[in-house]
Order: structure tokens, then C-alpha cells, then sequence
């Protein structure tokens, strides 16, 4: 009898395992503030082979849109809701600050772990921390290795006074003095040759490059003598050193024989920081504005023709962050559906380079006071209204225009007003202006049509109040909490204070 009921139990789990084993593997590369002229299929003078061969023989998302900060981003990937909609619109989560993502809203990784999924996150989270149930692996990922906060030295792992770098739940002293990006990689190889082939993976790989602080191997720096100006050289280098993680990643994907069942995903969390060396040209703005340097980013799709048809190509339907939740599912060919999800799915319309699933995308909506990052935008169709207060960077930067002055200290990193009031163009010397842009005469924003096509801008506007109406939520954005320091917990970010 014990030996039927065992034959049973391994009957079971081998039905499990060959009903997990034809869905696809996906790996969704995020690479932090990453500008639109940063990198390689746009802009030859950055050295990125790899990500340029992935991108040439997969689809590139043409009119693809995230929001102006990582925090807000992040959340659209994992709940497949506009931030704005849970009060996570307003700038980024600071450290000590006692805020995450509402733990009640479920993350695209949940729903990969319950279909039989591995589910793995390495590098940046940025989604909360100040209580375990914010953390990754209370939400929906087998592993994590990496960091909290939204930032820190590449290689002490120090970010605003304490230590932050886990294995798990557990702090990792060892990956102190390994550059990040290394980390990244020896990661991405090690779950490839433990998990790859036994059980379908979704891997969530968040780089820290290219943010700030401004750090890079000095064999990167040497292959770019010709930039004289030091940020824009960290960075260039800094894309440099991810590229080459990729490049490990599918190596070990092809030595482990899946990379035929492997969908890659890639995509920035916003536009270039300007001030930090990040180039968005000839879009206007940057990472902290809703101008379309700002929102609309690098990204692609890569995967082989069993999965991805008519590859090689663009796709010039509209996307937003939110979309991806319901795209990767269908793509997995998984059965979920939340109709309170802002996302639609893009999948059949990214294979068919059909008409997109969506016409309109809401760039941001932050009516409280200083919205650093932009007060409320709108796309429909070929029209983009701004209304109020576009972000702290409205010009059009070219790369040998950085200005080599603007340099700040570490600790400003994350300091959005502290940079604000030390900028020529801080938010005193904006107007509350409202602009109106036909993205398809004029993707480079440099015509402002609110005046002479007056009706069209009244009916983005009327939509925009519909939306607020309907669906709107205050910022939740705390201040820092004492209780939350480094100093209160050996030196160390730890949650539990919230």
C-alpha cells in the first residue's frame, strides 16, 4: 500500500513538473536610470555588443513608457497598476521612510511562483523595506540578492549610514568590495546552472548601474579615452560593465542548453539622469520630469521563434510599465486575469506588430505639494497634454553638453529637493505651464500647442479629471522615521520598525 500511495505522490509530481517544463523561462532585465541615447542600437559611442545583438534580433519597443523616478516604476512592474493609483506616485521611497508598496496588492512573481515557477530576484528593490512583509521574498520570490534602498556604493554596499546588501533575508558582509554588476552576473549564472532546465524560471535581475554614485572598473573607463567629462564617462563605462553581465547570462543560458525556452526582457526604469551623466537626446528632459525624456525609455524583447515571431523589427504600438504584468502572463501562456489591473496585454500585438491594445497612458498624477517629478500628464493618441509643473529638467541635453559643474555628494543622491534648490533650473524658476504636444509631428517636444489647438487640450484635460476621479490616491510619502536608522540597528538597514 505504502509503495502505491509513494508511486501516486511521484506520479503527481512528475505531471507537475512536464506541465511546467514547455512554459518559457523569462528574465526581465531592468537597467536603473538608463537613458534613450544610452545605449548602443541608438548611440554608437556606447559599447554595449550584447544587448545590441539582443535587441537587433528581437523586437525594440519604440513608444514604450515608464515613469520619471525607479520607485513608481517598479511598482507598475509588479502590480500591473499605475502608482498613482496606491500613492506611490510622489518621487521614490527614501531611506527610513516607513512606506512599501501596499502589501495587500499581489506581485507579478506571486502569480509565476503559484503556476510553478522559480522566481528569483537579484539587485535593486526599492519597493519598501521598514517591514519584512515588504521585502522580496515575502513577496512572491524563491530568492533575492541584493539591496533595499534605492542606491549605494557599488562596492561597499554603503548607502545613507548603514550597510545594506542580503542573501535571502539574511545580511551578506561578503559582498562587500565585489563591483555590483559582478555580483549580478556570478547571480544570474548560478541560478541558470542550478534551476535552469528543471523547473521554468522568472528572473526579476534589477542592475544598479548606471544610478549613481558614479563607479566603474577602470578597464571600462579606458575604453572611453575620447570623453572628457567624468560622469558621462562613469556612466558610458557603467553600461559598459552591465553589458558584459548580459553577455555571462546568455552564455550560461546557452551552455545549459534553454536558451531556445528563454524570453528576455529589457527595459530602463526611467530616462537618463542628466545631472549624473545620463543622456536622453534628442528627447527633451530627464529622469525627474514628465517630458518624454523622462517616460519614454530603451527597452526589448528577445526571445527565439518558437516563442517570439517576426523578430528583428520594431514595435510602434504604445506601451506603458503597467502592461507587463498581463503581457508576461500571456506570454507564459499562464490563465490570469485582475480586471482592477491599469495594464493591458501586449503580447499578441508585439508578435504581430498588430495595433496596440492601448491609446492612452497616464504619465503621472501627483497633486500634492511639490511634485518634483512632474504634477500630471496625458497621452492620447498623438497628443500629449502637461498640465502643471513638467519636472525639475526641461531642456534637450546633448552628451558633450553635460555640465561637467553639476556634482554633488553622495548623500544628495537620493535628496530630490536638496538637488532641486541647487539646480539653475530649480522649481522656483518653472512656471505652471501647461503644454500640449502632437508626439507624432513633434516627439522632441519643442512646440507647444496648448493655445492654438485649445479644444484638443480640453479633451485631455476632461479625461485627466476623469481619471482623478475615478481612481486617484493622495501620496503616501512619510517622513523619515528615527527608529529606522542604521545607528539603531548596528549599523545596518534592517527592517521590523514599521
Amino acid at each position: 500500500m505504502a509503495a502505491s500511495v509513494s508511486g501516486l505522490v511521484l506520479g503527481a509530481m512528475l505531471s507537475v513538473a512536464w506541465a511546467t517544463m514547455d512554459k518559457p523561462n523569462i528574465i526581465f532585465i531592468a537597467v536603473d536610470d538608463l537613458g534613450w541615447n544610452d545605449v548602443g542600437w541608438v548611440n554608437p559611442d556606447i559599447i554595449s555588443p550584447n544587448l545590441n545583438k539582443l535587441a537587433k534580433a528581437g523586437i525594440v519597443l519604440d513608444q514604450y513608457y515608464v515613469q520619471p523616478v525607479c520607485t513608481p516604476s517598479r511598482t507598475a512592474w509588479m502590480t500591473g497598476m499605475y502608482p498613482y493609483r496606491l500613492g506611490m506616485q510622489h518621487l521614490v521611497i527614501l531611506p527610513a521612510s516607513p512606506a512599501c508598496v501596499p502589501t495587500n496588492q499581489t506581485f507579478l512573481p506571486q502569480i509565476f511562483k503559484k503556476n510553478g515557477y522559480s522566481t528569483h530576484a537579484l539587485g535593486k528593490w526599492h519597493l519598501g523595506m521598514c517591514n519584512w512583509e515588504c521585502t522580496p521574498t515575502y513577496r512572491g520570490f524563491d530568492s533575492f540578492l541584493g539591496f533595499w534602498q534605492g542606491g549605494e556604493d557599488h562596492y561597499t554596499k554603503q548607502v545613507a549610514g548603514g550597510y545594506d546588501f542580503r542573501n535571502g533575508t539574511v545580511l551578506d558582509k561578503s559582498a562587500n568590495g565585489t563591483y555590483s554588476s559582478y555580483q549580478m552576473a556570478d547571480r544570474m549564472e548560478q541560478i541558470i546552472h542550478n534551476v535552469g532546465g528543471l523547473e521554468p524560471i522568472f528572473m526579476y535581475a534589477a542592475f544598479q548601474n548606471v544610478h549613481e554614485p558614479m563607479q566603474a572598473p577602470q578597464k571600462y573607463l579606458d575604453m572611453y579615452p575620447n570623453i572628457k567629462n567624468s560622469n558621462r564617462k562613469h556612466l558610458s563605462a557603467m553600461v559598459t560593465a552591465t553589458d558584459d553581465a548580459v553577455g555571462r547570462l546568455v552564455a550560461a543560458l546557452d551552455k545549459k542548453g534553454i536558451t531556445n525556452n528563454t524570453l528576455i526582457i529589457f527595459s530602463a526604469d526611467n530616462g537618463g539622469w542628466t545631472t549624473f551623466g545620463g543622456n536622453n537626446y534628442p528627447l527633451r528632459g530627464g529622469k525627474v520630469s514628465i517630458f518624454e525624456g523622462g517616460t519614454r525609455v530603451a527597452g526589448f524583447v528577445n526571445g527565439p521563434e518558437s516563442i517570439l515571431n517576426k523578430k528583428g523589427d520594431k514595435f510602434e504600438g504604445l506601451m506603458h510599465a503597467v502592461d507587463w504584468f498581463p503581457t508576461l502572463m500571456s506570454a507564459a501562456g499562464l490563465n490570469y486575469t485582475d480586471n482592477n489591473q491599469d495594464g493591458m496585454s501586449q503580447w499578441e500585438a508585439i508578435n504581430s506588430r498588430g495595433p496596440a491594445q492601448r491609446e492612452e497612458i497616464i504619465y503621472n498624477m501627483d497633486l500634492g505639494p511639490q511634485p518634483l517629478q512632474g504634477r500630471a500628464a496625458i497621452r492620447m493618441g498623438d497628443y500629449k497634454l502637461i498640465d502643471g509643473f513638467p519636472g525639475l529638467y526641461e531642456g534637450w541635453v546633448k552628451p558633450d553638453t553635460v555640465d561637467a559643474s553639476q556634482q554633488f555628494e553622495d548623500a544628495d543622491y537620493l535628496n530630490y529637493e536638496t538637488i532641486a534648490a541647487k539646480l539653475p533650473q530649480g522649481p522656483g524658476n518653472f512656471t505652471f505651464q501647461k503644454y500640449l504636444f502632437n508626439l507624432k509631428d513633434d516627439p522632441t517636444e519643442h512646440h507647444n500647442l496648448y493655445l492654438s489647438h485649445f479644444e484638443i487640450a480640453q479633451k485631455l484635460e476632461k479625461r485627466l479629471k476623469e481619471v482623478q476621479q475615478a481612481t486617484y490616491r493622495p501620496p503616501f510619502y512619510p517622513p523619515a522615521d528615527p527608529k529606522g536608522q542604521p545607528s539603531n540597528n548596528g549599523g545596518n538597514w534592517e527592517p521590523g520598525w514599521c
